[in-house]
């Protein structure tokens, strides 16, 4: 595994250690993190602080150049907000860990010309299908169901 997709799963345990949902992302600019969050929705009483969502704010504000050089990892499939987000920075690649527990809109990013690589990493899948079992109730709540 690589060392961003690492950072991005520390990340989503870091938010499970805090209780919230463990989902983790870091975003990638020449070949060194310049931002990392995790979900913090429960933390924070958010109705936006996805993992996407606090990496990116925690990278600040960055230049529309920086952003068409960067790469967002993520530990699971990006929802409709956070793609939204990627897609209005025109971020050209997305490292996904999984998106067998949950699926974004990944086939309208594509159409967008965003470059997504599916790991289908069993750590990513077993994080998120043991918190679902143990709290369904707020990952509908994350989700919107």
């Amino acid at each position: 595994m690589d060392e961003f997709m690492r950072a991005a799963i520390d990340e989503a345990k870091q938010g499970l250690v805090e209780g919230g949902i463990p989902i983790g992302s870091v975003l990638v600019i020449d070949g060194r993190i310049v931002g990392r969050g995790h979900n913090r929705r429960v933390q924070k009483g958010s109705a936006i602080l996805h993992a996407e969502m606090d990496c990116l704010e925690n990278a600040g504000r960055l230049t529309a150049r920086d952003y068409q050089r960067a790469t967002l990892y993520s530990t699971l499939s990006p929802c409709d907000m956070c793609s939204g987000t990627a897609l209005l920075y025109n971020i050209p690649k997305v490292v996904i860990g999984e998106n067998k527990t949950f699926q974004g809109p990944e086939a309208y990013v594509r159409s967008r010309g965003v470059e997504l690589v599916i790991l289908d990493d069993p750590e990513c899948i077993q994080l998120m299908e043991d918190f679902i079992a143990a709290r369904p109730e707020l990952w509908n709540e994350d989700i919107g169901v």
